[in-house]
């Protein structure tokens, strides 16, 4: 089990526990660009002159540069799910 130090004190807690008290800072907006670009550039072999990308893959490259339009960003955003073809 993990212990924690409060004040002099060090205490035994829970995994549980710990994970209840970490604290996450959420993503700000560079990051979530950056990690939006990043699959953007995965996909780019999909647009390659000698491709016709689907519509499913057209959809989700679009839906990736919409990132920034949510009403959430970014702090509450919901990601694309990349087509399987």
């Amino acid at each position: 089990m993990p212990n924690i130090q409060i004040g002099p004190d060090v205490v035994e807690i829970t995994q549980e526990e710990l994970d209840a008290i970490r604290y996450v800072p959420p993503a700000t907006e560079d990051q979530i660009r950056n990690q939006r670009d990043q699959l953007i550039a995965a996909t780019d072999w999909w647009a390659t002159s000698d491709r016709t990308m689907t519509a499913e893959q057209t959809a989700y490259r679009q839906a990736l540069r919409d990132i920034t339009d949510q009403a959430g960003f970014p702090t509450d955003i919901t990601w694309p799910t990349k087509p399987t073809s």
